[in-house]
């Protein structure tokens, strides 16, 4: 594939770029970021790439970031997209073009585009290029890389360009990285020959040494030498000041009609032509007509690319709108605003923004102007325009008390983008003083988010409690309630003393919240488990919850899930799953996931595990939940050491456990020290097990967590056990069994009747094994297998060998369908013992899966369509349908109506 036009130097860059073009029209679909400073050619190797793609015969959409724009939400993605949405407007995309849609999510939205995207790539494959990725607005940004993230069997490749100083913007995505430095002497000296051959040889050295390295520098500095002569180039400016000097005076030596059409063009590029030249004819004091383009086609300052007229490079735009002086960019933001209210009514977003850059001082009606365009931007999912709207309207208002509350609004919203460097910055503008009790409230909310501090702070506890009360006295028990929830769930995830989370409780029982409101039997299990627990156990047995309130049944799930009530919070928490899915809502369904993955692994259903726990820190980390990412990346250490992966979870462990927020996440600590002692046991290094274990049950310790401690009593007593120790973990034991003896957790019990067994003397054991088998283990296949192993190998060691092989075949076949290899091959070895010999495991047919691909079979069996399949997961119906291609020979199907059958029986050997 040829790459024009002619880059000298750039040949790495340019092969990168034919490698993405070439892996699109087979299909593999991938996208590049280009980074590089003002100048040095990611504007010409976006071109190329235009013209490469167009040679082979792709279809090529473009998008150009503009600060003007940065604040109008969705703008460049309707740039990007006008070309194949026609008069009509999908109904995945009427949040974000639509009128008068709302509640669109950025991921449903995106997932609408990649559809779009999809459908038209099927025929002809597509480039998209994004021009100066830093200025597009934060929404088209965000659907770009949800789009750019999914492209792997998509016939699509995307090219984006960002400036250098711009280290946030597109970074930590998971994108591939291409830096374009400064061309080497020799490409620079060739640059300098084509454009500027006649240049004096002193001259040229001067240049190239300005330039250094720059291609647009050496393009444009010799026009200043040349027009100046004896002037030389000007002196101690930095190289981008100088080419937008260069810039400028090319602009101050056009016609007054096209200086006109350009500084109009500067601060709105989406302005439709007859606009431009009404505009251009207010600022020139003359009609202006389209022939006053022309002459800035001509200077190199303007070019029509795709039937759009567009500048050069990005340095012109910023040239000319310097350029054009104070009082004409207010003259012509201002003109703007009227003649786009005027010609486009239904678009007040963009208008009352000129009027906002035609604004100094304070200004009430406009304040509220960009108040309602904030408020219309919140209704689209656009938030980080809303949030960029309120902080404007908040510079335009003279009263201190709705000053205040337009910022708290906007670091609230920006809060939920997780942008924590801009909540903090707008909540150190707010003045508390200027707020009632409820927006003091919410103020500390939005804090607790943004600077959580030490999770294990108490005296942000009380403060969070005492807002809650005074929030209450104001009448708005619902904020007290969501801070009392904060305060909650700092005391479990901190594992703090009884006493604070009583705190909490004593606050919650002054809200008059009713007895089963799903927030009243969170906040109560968080704060206190072995106090509320009980009852809140007994009403989640016995209440009928409102399935379709979505956010109530993900606090019943969670608290069913601490209370160690894993069946119920399996039930819970799949409601949740499924209603934050049909919204869009990644981040809340990350954090479902995380939970529903460590409640699964004890249920049995391990491939399911596998994908919650992969899909929660995929959405965690694209949705910047990092606590959230933490928490489903110790589940999978866990999940690992219990299939025997004892390298993987150590592996993952370590990681957790290195990592900033695991001081404050102790349950995540936990799970980690936990799956290192889970691994090490089933390495055989029992002593070094034993010692890792006895970390998590003791409080002074970082891993400590009371509750989740009682889930690795099996663990503890095997470890006891097989080193010879069983008197290290009596006292433990004991302690667990008081707690039991108040605290009715499934969890908890079973746990305890297993370690009970298996650390009684063998004489005394028996008693032991037949309480622990007689409980009700049909949903609880990992204690039921484990129970089965312990008992038969107590059987085979008191010599009771054939009455030893039948529960040592279960607790067998019950690892192999779990896929635990490690307990497994202890099953074996205790089979062989007893006399027995065991073929070595298969891998059953669900493990070859990948997660993803486990999820898309189950939706697929239960009769949706890949589109819906689609939606689900958030990727494109072609995604889907290649996961199907390798889905059926790894299960050895032919079909889809043969799904159901063949996962059903990986169900029945899992149970």
């Amino acid at each position: 594939m040829v790459l024009e036009p002619v880059m000298h130097g750039r040949d790495r860059e340019l092969a990168a770029v034919a490698d993405l073009l070439g892996g699109a029209r087979a299909a593999r679909g991938a996208a590049l970021v280009v980074r590089g400073h003002a100048g040095i050619g990611k504007t010409m190797l976006l071109a190329a790439a235009r013209h490469a793609a167009a040679e082979a015969g792709m279809t090529v959409l473009q998008t150009n970031g503009a600060e003007a724009e940065a604040a109008l939400p969705f703008a460049g993605l309707h740039q990007l997209l006008a070309p194949l949405l026609g008069n009509q407007v999908r109904r995945g995309l009427r949040g974000a073009f639509g009128p008068g849609a709302a509640g669109a999510s950025l991921f449903s939205v995106g997932l609408a585009v990649l559809e779009l995207l999809s459908e038209h790539a099927a025929g002809t494959p597509l480039l998209i290029l994004a021009e100066d990725a830093h200025w597009l607005d934060p929404e088209t940004l965000d659907v770009l890389v949800f789009v750019a993230r999914r492209l792997r069997v998509e016939p699509i490749a995307a090219l984006m360009a960002v400036r250098a100083q711009h280290t946030g913007v597109l970074a930590r995505t998971g994108l591939r990285q291409l830096h374009v430095g400064e061309l080497d002497d020799d490409a620079a000296r060739l640059v300098l020959r084509d454009h500027a051959p006649g240049l004096p040889a002193g001259l040229r050295e001067r240049v190239l040494a300005e330039a250094a390295g720059n291609p647009l520098a050496l393009v444009e500095l010799p026009r200043l030498v040349t027009a100046g002569a004896d002037a030389g180039l000007p002196d101690l400016l930095p190289l981008n000041e100088r080419l937008e000097s260069a810039f400028s005076d090319r602009f101050a030596q056009l016609p007054a009609a096209t200086r006109a059409v350009l500084a109009v063009f500067a601060a709105d590029a989406a302005c439709p032509l007859p606009v431009l030249l009404a505009v251009a004819g207010t600022l020139a004091g003359a009609e202006v007509t389209a022939a006053a383009i022309q002459p800035a086609i001509d200077a190199g300052l303007l070019q029509v690319q795709a039937h759009r007229l567009r500048f050069r490079h990005p340095l012109v735009r910023s040239a000319v709108y310097r350029s054009a002086g104070d009082i004409a960019r207010l003259t012509v933001h201002a003109a703007l605003a009227g003649a786009l209210a005027a010609a486009h009514p239904g678009d007040p977003d963009r208008w009352a923004w000129h009027r906002s850059a035609a604004t100094l001082g304070p200004d009430e009606a406009v304040s509220g102007e960009l108040e309602a365009a904030a408020g219309r931007a919140v209704e689209r999912g656009a938030l980080g325009a809303a949030v960029t709207g309120l902080d404007r309207a908040a510079e335009l208002t003279a009263d201190p008390a709705r000053r205040s509350s337009l910022l708290l609004r906007a670091a609230d919203l920006a809060a939920q983008l997780h942008d924590r460097r801009v909540a903090a910055q707008l909540l150190a503008k707010t003045d508390p003083a200027q707020g009632d009790a409820a927006d003091r409230g919410r103020l500390a909310l939005v804090r607790d988010v943004v600077e959580p501090g030490d999770v294990r702070d108490t005296a942000r506890i009380e403060m969070l409690c005492d807002l809650a009360l005074d929030a209450h006295a104001a009448g708005a028990t619902d904020l007290a309630a969501a801070l009392c929830w904060r305060a909650a769930s700092r005391c479990w995830w901190a594992c703090l003393p009884p006493e604070v989370g009583a705190q909490v409780a004593r606050v919650l029982g002054k809200l008059g919240l009713a007895a089963d409101d799903p927030r009243t039997l969170a906040i109560g299990a968080y704060a206190q488990p072995d106090v509320a627990g009980p009852d809140a156990l007994r009403q989640l047995h016995t209440l009928v919850p409102d399935r379709s309130d979505v956010d109530g049944m993900r606090y019943l799930g969670e608290a069913a899930l601490i209370l160690g009530d894993f069946g119920t919070a399996s039930s819970f928490l799949a409601t949740v799953a499924a209603g934050y899915r049909a919204q869009g809502r990644a981040a809340p369904l990350a954090r479902t996931l995380a939970s529903a993955g460590y409640v699964r692994l004890w249920l049995g259903a391990w491939p399911a595990v596998r994908a919650d726990l992969e899909e929660a820190e995929a959405l965690a980390e694209e949705t910047g939940e990092q606590f959230w990412a933490v928490a489903a990346r110790a589940g999978r250490a866990l999940h690992e050491a219990m299939c025997g992966n004892a390298d993987a979870a150590t592996r993952l462990a370590d990681a957790v456990l290195a990592g900033p927020l695991a001081a404050g996440a102790r349950f995540a600590a936990e799970a980690a020290q936990h799956a290192r002692g889970v691994a090490a046991n089933a390495a055989g290094r029992y002593d070094e097990a034993l010692g890792i274990l006895l970390r998590v049950f003791d409080p002074a310790d970082p891993a400590h967590h009371l509750d989740m401690a009682g889930w690795a009593l099996p663990d503890l007593a095997d470890a006891a056990a097989r080193a010879g120790r069983p008197g290290a973990a009596a006292a433990i034991v004991a302690a667990a069994r008081e707690r039991a003896a108040r605290f009715p957790s499934p969890m908890l019990h079973r746990s305890l009747a297993y370690a009970t067994a298996v650390l009684a003397a063998d004489e005394a054991a028996g008693p032991a094994f037949e309480q622990a088998l007689a409980m009700d283990l049909t949903g609880w296949p990992v204690h039921r297998a484990r129970l089965h192993l312990a008992y038969g190998a107590w059987l085979r060691r008191r010599r009771r060998i054939l009455d030893s092989r039948a529960p040592l075949r279960a607790a067998r076949d019950g690892f192999d369908a779990l896929g635990a290899h490690a307990w497994g091959r202890l099953a074996r070895e205790e089979l062989r013992a007893a006399g027995e010999e065991s073929a070595g495991r298969a891998v059953r047919s669900g493990e070859r899966l990948t997660a993803q691909e486990l999820q898309t079979a189950m939706l697929a069996a239960a009769g949706l369509s890949n589109r819906e399949i689609g939606q689900r997961l958030f990727l494109s119906h072609r995604t889907v349908s290649s996961h199907l291609y390798r889905i059926y020979p790894k299960l050895g199907v032919s079909g889809r109506a043969q799904l159901r059958a063949a996962l059903d029986a990986l169900e029945r050997r899992g149970d």
